[in-house]
C-alpha cells in the first residue's frame, strides 16, 4: 500500500496553532549527517587532556577494537568522530554509569578551552598573521561545537539504557523488504512520560497513524525517506511536549491552574464549536496537520485534521499560550539540538539517492514494509528521544553555556 506524506513543519503547529516558520530552526528536505567512521584504537593518556587522544587504523575486521566498535553501533546507530565522542562512546559500551561523571570533565575542559581563547588578544598587526589567527579560532570553536554535539547525543542514548530500552538500530530492510524487526517496548516508553503528556502523545499517534491505531499488525508500504520526515518531526514534537509539560507540571505544583473542570469544560465547549456543521475553518493562517497521513482507498482519518484528538488538560493548558509563547516553545534552543536530530536521523534512515537526468536531479527513494506497529513504536522512540534532548541540552547548559535563548 502506498503512502504519502503530508508537508512536515514545526510541531509546534500540532495545535493547529500557525507559527512564525522563520523563527525556528528547521530541518532541510533532506537530513545533513556526517558519514559514520569505525573507529578502532582509543587512548587517553590523562583525564583533561582532550589533545592526547590516539586513533589508531585496525589492522583488520576481526581485531578486539572493531569489535568494541560493532557494539557500539548496537547501542545507537550514529557512530560519534570526535575524540570526546569516541571516549564516551567506549564508556557507554565498557561503564555506562560513569557517562555523567565523564561528561562532566569533559566539558569542564571545554569551558577552559574557550575561556583560553577568549583571554588571547588578536595579534595587532594586519594581513596573514590575523587571517590564519582568526583561522585557528574558528577551527578551534569548530571542534569545540562538535564535542558538544557528541556529549548532548551520548547522554541521550545513556539515558535510554538507563530505561532498559534499545535504539532502533539503522533502519534496513530485509528480503523481504520489511524493515521493523525490532521488539516492540511501547510499555517502557510510555512510562518515561507524565500521564499529561502521554495523553498528548496518543493525540499525536492518532494524527499520524489516523484509523489504524487500533490495528497494528496491518503492513503498509512507505517511502523510507517519508519514514525518516516523521521521526525527525516526531523528535521535535517530543522536544516540544517535555518543555511545556515541564511548565505545566511545575505549575500544577504550586496550584497556579485554574480550576480544571472550567477549563475542560471551556474546552469541551470550543471542540464541539468547532465541530458543528457549517461552520467555516479559516484556512488563512495555517494548513492541515503536518504529520498526518494520506492514506490511500479511502483510509485517511475519518473526521480530517483532529481525527482521534481527545480533549486533554496538557492540551487545553497549551492552546491558552499566546502567540508570541507558543513560538518561543516550539522553537528547538541550539544549533547543536538541530545537528543531533539531523545526524541520528540520517543514521537510521540513510540519505536518498540523487540520479542527475536530463530533466534535473530526481531523488531516487527505496519503498519499505513496515507494520503500523512498528511505525508506532518508531514515533514513540523519537519522542522520547526529543524529550530526552530537552533534558541533557538543559543539563549541559547549566555547565557550559551555549543555549542563545
Amino acid at each position: 500500500m502506498d503512502v504519502a506524506l503530508a508537508v512536515l513543519r514545526s510541531p509546534a503547529i500540532v495545535f493547529g496553532r500557525p507559527i512564525n516558520a522563520s523563527a525556528s530552526p528547521r530541518l532541510g528536505s533532506t537530513f545533513m549527517f556526517s558519514r559514520k567512521l569505525c573507529f578502532t584504537s582509543l587512548s587517553i593518556p590523562k583525564q583533561g587532556r582532550r589533545r592526547g587522544f590516539v586513533v589508531r587504523a585496525a589492522s583488520s575486521s576481526s581485531s578486539p577494537e572493531s569489535s568494541e566498535s560493532d557494539a557500539t553501533s548496537k547501542i545507537a546507530p550514529l557512530q560519534l568522530e570526535s575524540p570526546v565522542g569516541q571516549f564516551l562512546s567506549q564508556i557507554l559500551v565498557n561503564h555506562p554509569h560513569l557517562v555523567p561523571a565523564a561528561v562532566d570533565q569533559q566539558l569542564e575542559q571545554l569551558q577552559t578551552d574557550r575561556d583560553a581563547d577568549q583571554q588571547k588578544e588578536e595579534p595587532s598587526a594586519s594581513g596573514t598573521d590575523l587571517v590564519l589567527y582568526r583561522r585557528i579560532a574558528e577551527v578551534k570553536a569548530n571542534e569545540r561545537r562538535k564535542a558538544l554535539e557528541e556529549i548532548l547525543y551520548a547522554l541521550v542514548v545513556q539515558k535510554f539504557m538507563d530505561a532498559n530500552i534499545s535504539l532502533t538500530p539503522s533502519v534496513t530492510p530485509d528480503i523481504s523488504g520489511k524493515v521493523d524487526l525490532w521488539p516492540s517496548e511501547d510499555g517502557k516508553l510510555e512510562k518515561l512520560h507524565s500521564h499529561e503528556a502521554y495523553e498528548m502523545i496518543e493525540n499525536h499517534l492518532s494524527l499520524i497513524l489516523g484509523n489504524k491505531v487500533g490495528d497494528l499488525t496491518s503492513i503498509a508500504e512507505i517511502s523510507k525517506f517519508r519514514v525518516g520526515q516523521v521521526y525527525a518531526a516526531s523528535v521535535m514534537y517530543g522536544y516540544f511536549l517535555k518543555r511545556v509539560d515541564q511548565r505545566f507540571q511545575l505549575e500544577k505544583t504550586v496550584k497556579v491552574l485554574t480550576n480544571e473542570t472550567e477549563e475542560e469544560n471551556s474546552f469541551h465547549q470550543t471542540t464541539m464549536d468547532n465541530a458543528r456543521p457549517g461552520v467555516e475553518e479559516d484556512t488563512s493562517q495555517g494548513t492541515s496537520h503536518p504529520e498526518v497521513f494520506n492514506w490511500p482507498g479511502g483510509d485517511v482519518s475519518p473526521g480530517g485534521v483532529g481525527y482521534g484528538v481527545k480533549a486533554t488538560r496538557l492540551r487545553n493548558y497549551v492552546m491558552s499560550f499566546d502567540g508570541d509563547t507558543l513560538q518561543r516553545y516550539a522553537t528547538i534552543r541550539s544549533k547543536e539540538a538541530v545537528s543531533i536530530i539531523e545526524k541520528h536521523t540520517e543514521a537510521l534512515f540513510g540519505r536518498p539517492e540523487i540520479v542527475v537526468t536530463p530533466e534535473g536531479a530526481v531523488s531516487k527513494d527505496e519503498n519499505v514494509k513496515i507494520s503500523f506497529g512498528g511505525l508506532q513504536k518508531l514515533v514513540l522512540e523519537a519522542v522520547t528521544f526529543g524529550s530526552f534532548l530537552w533534558d541533557v541540552e538543559s543539563y549541559v547548559d547549566a555547565r557550559y553555556h551555549f543555549v542563545m535563548s
